[in-house]
Parts: C-alpha cells; structure tokens; sequence
C-alpha cells in the first residue's frame, strides 16, 4: 500500500524527466512511492500528470513532457504547470539522457553510459542555449542572453558529493544493481536499463557519416577513434556545459562547431534545459546515451536514463533537509525578477 501525505506543502523538490523512458529510472528509484497527497487541487491549466515519492529525506514530485512532444517550449510549459499546481516547490532537477561530445585526446573521454552533470564555469551557469543568437557581419553566430546557474543549496551538494567520490567513489552503481533486483523486468525489456556492453560503445571519426539502412555493427574498426579500455564499465561523471536547443544535433560536423561557438568547456547537448533555467531553478543531469552523430539509435537510452536517475538520487542524499527548507521558493524567486 503507497503511502499519503497529508499535504502537497510537504514535496519540496521537482524532477521534470522529460522521456517515459527517464520517467521509468525515476520512479524505479524512489525509495517510496506515494498517492497524491490529500488536498491536492491541482491547478486548472495544469495538464501535467504526476508520479509523488520520497528519496531520502525528500519528497518529490516527477513529471514529463507530454508523449511525443520534446522540446524548449515543451519543457517551459511542464514546469509552470508544476509551480501553479505545487507553488511550495523550491528546487528543480532536469534528468534524462543526453548526446556526449566526447574529445578523448584532450582528455574528455566521455563514453555511453556516463553522466554529464551542468556546473557553472565563472562565464556561464552550467547550460548554454545554443540556437539563441543573431548572425554576424562575417557570416559568423553570437549568441545572446544566458541562463540562470542552478540553486546554491544543489552546487553546495554537488561540492560535498564530489569530495566524496574522491574518496570513496560513487553509490550509482549500486543504486542501480538495487533498481535491478527490485524490478527485474528493467532488465529484460526491449530498451533495457542495464549496461549495453562496450563492444555496442562505437565512436566513429567524424567524417564518416551513417549510411542509411547500414549497420554501424559491421562497420570497419579503423573508422573507429581509437581510445583506451577502461578498468571499469561503471560510468564516469563529467561536471562542465550542456548544450541546449530545439534542433536535434545527428551529425558530427554539427556536434563539432558547438565546440568552436561555445567552446571545449561544451559535453553534451540535449533539447529541454533552455526551457527551464530561467523558470525553474534546477540542475541539469544527463546520462549519455548516444555522441550526437548520424550512427546514434536507441539502445543506450535506458542504461543512459538509469545512471542519471541514480546520480539525482545519490546527490539528494547530501542536501540536508534544514537548507532546502531555508531555500527560496522557485515561485517566490521567479517573483522577484
């Protein structure tokens, strides 16, 4: 029997997962499924449906994108739709999956399965939108306005959390050996959410595009870039800039000139965080589930959606109750703009 909270005052944080997928690994790794609290009254536009629970200390609400529907606009509208409704909320996270832009020979090896966290980076907050701009008199693209950083109490976590993993590594391994046990089917379903093997790991050099109806399986090796084997299949966590936009990035010579406008700081690029740094102060968590190319498919999606999902919940562990509660509402700072 799920629990009821007696009030939806009680939920604190909101996990917008924009994919079913991503919505899936969120709800496999609650620690605590919860009905909708009593006296919830949810607001008259609000079209949103809700998955409610607890990770840790936390209550937390889950909403998505409506099916089909992906992208900066989508993403703005959930989450208004989650403060109308839910006006107690005080930080947000964005986690899903993402394309990598992986340079392993300046040493961001970034593979599928790994997880890219957004952090400011003293010139920006963390997300960059990078369809936003004006052309230049050379032919050139600037781009224009910028994106909020996310909460403090969620950068002071991720601190903590990074000195902890120096030390003793990170818990997404075994937080996802846990949702395994727990829900044998994630393992087993057409998009399973278990490591995909890295022989199925295949970055080809850029210039070689996919060949439509080909498969990448049977594709020559020495097309391949040429990286080391990893000691280890658990993920790797990257912390630096996520691209976001409404254009769907599927081609290296694309995914590469993000690099010369935004610079090699870039690690991912994704379709929804434009749309809420400025509305909904969260942080940005993508696992990589493919590197933004013409040979990206779906096979990494549940794996990639998993280790998202259990980085959020291994970083909520280190948000004490106390700050959070002390924490502006995310209605309240969207006021007083």
């Amino acid at each position: 029997m799920k629990t009821r909270l007696k009030s939806p005052d009680l939920y604190t944080i909101g996990w917008i997962a924009a994919l079913p997928i991503e919505r899936a690994a969120a709800t496999a790794l609650l620690h605590d499924r919860h009905d909708a609290p009593e006296g919830f009254d949810q607001h008259r536009s609000d079209t949103n449906s809700y998955t409610w629970g607890r990770i840790g200390e936390h209550n937390v609400v889950i909403a998505s994108l409506p099916a089909g529907v992906h992208d900066i606009a989508a993403a703005a509208i959930t989450a208004s739709n989650l403060i109308h409704s839910l006006p107690r909320i005080r930080i947000g996270l964005l986690v899903g999956i993402g394309g990598g832009i992986p340079r392993p020979d300046e040493g961001q090896d970034i593979r599928l399965g790994d997880i890219v966290v957004s952090q400011p980076d003293g010139t920006t907050g963390g997300v960059v939108q990078y369809d936003l701009g004006k052309a230049k008199a050379n032919g050139g693209w600037e781009r224009t306005g910028s994106l909020d950083k996310p909460p403090m109490v969620l950068l002071h976590a991720l601190s903590s959390l990074q000195a902890e993993h120096m030390i003793a590594g990170s818990r997404v391994p075994e937080l996802l050996h846990v949702m395994w046990e727990t829900n044998p089917r994630m393992c087993i379903s057409t998009n399973s959410f278990t490591y995909q093997g890295a022989g199925k790991d295949r970055l080809f050099k850029s210039q070689h595009d996919h060949i439509g109806g080909s498969n990448c399986d049977k594709w020559d090796s020495a097309l391949e870039v040429k990286r080391r084997q990893r000691e280890s299949t658990e993920p790797e966590i990257h912390y630096g800039v996520i691209a976001s936009g409404n254009k769907l990035i599927k081609d290296a010579a694309t995914r590469d000139s993000l690099l010369e406008d935004i610079g090699h700081r870039c690690l991912c690029v994704e379709m929804e965080a434009a749309g809420l740094m400025n509305r909904f102060p969260c942080l940005v968590i993508r696992g990589i589930c493919d590197y933004a190319d013409s040979h990206k498919n779906d096979q990494w999606h549940g794996y990639a959606a998993a280790t998202a999902a259990a980085f959020a919940v291994e970083l909520l562990e280190y948000v004490p109750t106390g700050q959070l509660e002390a924490t502006q509402k995310v209605v309240e700072v969207i006021q007083s703009r």
